[in-house]
């Protein structure tokens, strides 16, 4: 480490500065859910903070559909931005780690370092592809719960996630109820309606519809770029609200553009979701894309254990569920069912409902109702 890093890390008060992301490696047979199987893969993960003598003071963090093992602090002093949820975890924020050991996974599947589709497989000598096993929530906390055994953690004093990592945090607590101490799952739900598995089915086409897809043998920087850019533009959409989109970019026209008759960008808008359509092609594979949302039309707990009731009756931890009222991806009363459930099964559950206008993605915005929240709930 040179000076300059050093001078980031002692100046930058409350921050966790400069990580680096660590590779787990399973070198026996992983079985998916599916009964489809790989000889071994690879967890990249970070992690933040001290686990103690005790080693029952780690926290689990899990992504969402989009996101990946880098929720906190910076790779490089010339990052462009922090993790993705850097405004939750550190020294003295909500999820303290001055006080907590806390861990976030690329999920099997991924893209960002773990196995998925576009590693390697060992047998064959190429690219997995479509020949990559279907992936599940449950595939993804299993192979999780790998990873921390061998860490030796003895349970977990929390699992947090929002979306399909709140998905991911109720399945910890049904699948290891032992384990598991307190869950705080976020703007998420215990089974897609249609709507939502609709926006995924059109996400998919677009990019099985590009003529670079083809069938998911392309090669690295040489996929369906266009068909995973507007996935990711409509997608989006479906991240915000009508009240957020309106009071950030309202009818507003771009510097320099007048009332003019063309197909290109006319609205500030449309200048946003290209941005983001063009950014995400950087940073994320299309197959994972495709087995990431088949995964969440997947989830569905009602029909995995008989009821919903079921699911949770065997559960033994604390639970907080937060909904957002401008979330219509995942609408809080999708929220409140998973709260109403665990009540009726015995569960020491609570739910508290945010007004935040940023729709699905009010979870990752900063926010003192939220930090208080998980704050609180840490402590009791």
């Amino acid at each position: 480490m040179n000076h300059a890093e050093e001078d980031f890390i002692q100046v930058t008060d409350g921050e966790i500065g400069l990580v680096s992301p660590k590779d787990f490696h399973f070198s026996e047979k992983f079985v998916f859910e599916s009964g489809q199987s790989i000889p071994a893969f690879s967890l990249r993960y970070e992690a933040y903070g001290e686990l103690n003598a005790k080693k029952d003071n780690a926290i689990l963090v899990a992504h969402a559909l989009t996101g990946d093992h880098h929720c906190a602090g910076v790779h490089s002093l010339h990052d462009r931005k922090p993790g993705w949820w850097n405004s939750m975890i550190g020294p003295g924020k909500p999820i303290d780690t001055n006080r907590f050991f806390v861990l976030c996974a690329n999920c099997i599947g991924g893209c960002q370092g773990s196995t998925g589709p576009m590693s390697i497989d060992p047998i064959t000598g190429k690219p997995y592809n479509l020949t990559f096993p279907f992936v599940t929530i449950r595939d993804m906390v299993r192979s999780q719960k790998i990873l921390l055994d061998s860490l030796e953690i003895n349970g977990l004093y929390a699992v947090i996630g929002g979306s399909m990592g709140g998905m991911q945090v109720m399945q910890w607590a049904i699948e290891y109820p032992n384990f598991v101490k307190r869950i705080i799952p976020m703007a998420t739900t215990w089974r897609q309606n249609a709507q939502a598995i609709a926006f995924d089915e059109v996400g998919r086409q677009a990019i099985m519809q590009d003529s670079k897809w083809l069938q998911g043998n392309y090669t690295e920087g040489e996929g369906p770029d266009v068909g995973l850019a507007i996935a990711r533009m409509m997608a989006h959409i479906t991240y915000l609200s009508d009240r957020g989109m309106e009071r950030k970019f309202g009818r507003r026209r771009p510097d320099g553009k007048g009332n003019r008759y063309s197909f290109d960008i006319q609205f500030e808008v449309e200048s946003y979701l290209r941005y983001q359509g063009e950014s995400f092609i950087n940073r994320f594979d299309a197959n994972t894309y495709l087995y990431f949302t088949r995964a969440l039309g997947y989830f569905d707990l009602a029909h995995s254990y008989g009821s919903l009731d079921k699911a949770f009756q065997d559960l033994k931890c604390k639970a907080l569920s937060v909904g957002f009222t401008s979330d219509w991806l995942f609408p809080p009363e999708q929220n409140r069912e998973i709260v109403l459930a665990m009540l009726r099964q015995g569960v020491q559950a609570s739910y508290t409902q945010l007004d935040l206008d940023l729709g699905h993605d009010s979870f990752l915005v900063e926010s003192d109702e939220l930090f208080n929240l998980v704050r609180d709930f840490l402590a009791s």
